[in-house]
């Protein structure tokens, strides 16, 4: 079936034409740092509990994307060929499989740590490069090798998962040069190995002297430096990018049919329990929802950096609780969820002002503007009664400490002949075992494999005779220490330092600009 041209706009009024998929996933960041959003949220067939149901993740990933892209940007072969090649990188046939938790209690978890760096973020990032390389490609089909080429310069910054996840994506496409910000000793050894160790020509690491919400920053005053982007053509690799939302839609279908399969209920009632730093991975189940997946609640999972907590208990969006010091991160065992600001809440906040307080889209980015100036300029938003009510309808939060992070990774391996929790993935799981009633059925979302957080696992576990963390070591990880290592430092959170270090490798890469 061809669907009707989808076009996205920005969640901020900006007084821009809306624009197709391709422009959207190749410009990254709306005008005015606005997030792209979708026109509409499509609706999905009639009869799509039983015609898909039995579809593997590829088929339901094509039957998802295809009410999103129009036939006419990608046709209906090559969107099954980029979908293929993108989790052919997997080391399960199930790519997102849903295992048993805790059968008595109807938790289940997601686990979504088999792609190439062993993080959910594999599920985006293999199919966005491939979607980058596939549309450069067709620019430049006619195009000489030497001159006058469409390229991307590919700037993200990473909390941990992102950046390797985005460079094995991206390593040595075509036309494509990636640069990855990363906090100075604020991501895992794993992590940093896993980014640092791949060098490719193409792709290159910062080592930023500051936290994770500087790196966001600079990369997004990098997108509004007009002279800048034009110059190089910057893409985007955060969830800022719609594609990467996109993605992940696919596997809260996949994981409601494979509960559906497993359990043989057929009209379950689920609710979906997210470890949440910058909002895109809960996001993803909430656009599901609004399609028409049967989801009861989307539960939010924070670390002590509970942003999001506070919100959904007061109303306020405020960078920091009231008694903490100025733009104060605090420094978990879940690194991945250490953030002040969570871009795509910013999405969300759209739809709920949208639906409660405006009257068209022009007016609800209105809105959002008015709201992000605020959080700017003051630290905080307070949004109205009627907006809290109306998001509560469909979220409810938690904020897990390091302690109760601890002692669930160590709770679950004891009760469950030997289950190793990420501690990431311990926050969802402690929010989850908060909720369990006994009635509805719990997904929690297992974000990485635990080998990517030694020390946590090895301070809950160290006690443990059966325990040995080179048996959760997988054998990709242990050659990286010998590997030799490509990072820049940037002395502190500098735009300017930033742009100097990013035109100074491109010429390196011998790119005329």
């Amino acid at each position: 079936m061809v669907v009707p041209s989808q076009q996205y706009l920005s969640t901020r009024a900006s007084g821009e034409p809306y624009l197709l998929f391709e422009a959207t996933v190749l410009r990254g960041l709306a005008p005015g740092g606005g997030l792209f959003i979708p026109s509409e949220i499509p609706k999905l067939p009639s009869d799509f509990l039983t015609k898909w149901k039995d579809l593997s993740f590829q088929e339901l990933a094509f039957e998802i994307f295809s009410l999103y892209i129009s036939r006419d940007e990608v046709s209906a072969d090559d969107l099954k060929f980029l979908i293929a090649k993108s989790y052919a990188t997997f080391r399960t046939d199930d790519v997102t499989p849903l295992v048993d938790l805790d059968q008595e209690k109807n938790l289940y978890l997601l686990e979504l740590f088999h792609g190439p760096t062993y993080a959910f973020k594999d599920v985006a990032l293999q199919f966005v490069g491939n979607l980058f390389e596939y549309f450069l490609e067709r620019k430049n089909a006619k195009k000489p090798e030497t001159s006058n080429r469409d390229r991307l310069t590919v700037v993200g910054a990473t909390s941990g998962d992102t950046g390797s996840a985005a460079i094995y994506g991206l390593r040595n496409k075509k036309d494509v040069s990636i640069f990855i910000l990363h906090p100075l000793g604020k991501v895992s050894p794993i992590q940093e190995l896993q980014m640092t160790t791949v060098t490719d020509p193409n792709v290159h690491n910062f080592a930023v002297k500051g936290n994770f919400d500087d790196c966001q920053d600079i990369v997004k005053t990098l997108f509004d430096d007009v002279e800048f982007n034009e110059k190089h053509h910057l893409g985007a690799v955060n969830s800022i990018n719609w594609a990467r939302i996109l993605a992940q839609i696919t596997y809260y279908f996949y994981s409601y049919f494979s509960f559906i399969r497993k359990t043989a209920k057929s009209d379950p009632t689920v609710r979906y329990v997210v470890p949440t730093g910058n909002f895109g991975d809960i996001l993803a189940g909430f656009y599901a929802k609004r399609m028409g997946l049967p989801i009861d609640k989307l539960i939010v999972a924070t670390n002590a950096n509970d942003i999001l907590d506070r919100f959904w208990k007061s109303g306020v969006y405020e960078k920091n609780a009231p008694e903490a010091s100025a733009d104060a991160v605090k420094e978990t065992l879940s690194p991945a969820m250490d953030i002040l600001i969570s871009s795509n809440f910013e999405r969300l906040l759209w739809y709920l002002a949208r639906e409660q307080l405006a009257k068209t889209n022009e007016e609800a980015g209105n809105i959002l503007l008015q709201w992000m100036v605020e959080l700017k300029t003051k630290g905080k938003v307070v949004v109205p009664q009627a907006v809290l009510n109306a998001g509560l309808k469909e979220f409810a939060s938690e904020s897990v400490s390091d302690e109760q992070t601890i002692k669930t990774i160590k709770e679950i391996y004891d009760r469950s002949s030997g289950y190793i929790l990420d501690p990431h993935t311990s926050v969802g799981v402690t929010a989850s075992l908060r909720h369990v009633d006994g009635q509805n059925t719990y997904i929690s979302l297992s974000t990485a494999h635990p080998a990517k957080f030694g020390d946590a696992v090895d301070r809950a576990l160290k006690d443990n005779d059966e325990y040995s963390f080179d048996k959760v070591l997988p054998d990709d990880f242990k050659v990286l220490e010998s590997l030799p290592k490509n990072v820049t430092i940037i002395e502190k959170p500098d735009k300017e330092l930033v742009k100097d270090a990013i035109e100074s490798e491109l010429k390196n890469e011998g790119i005329v600009f």
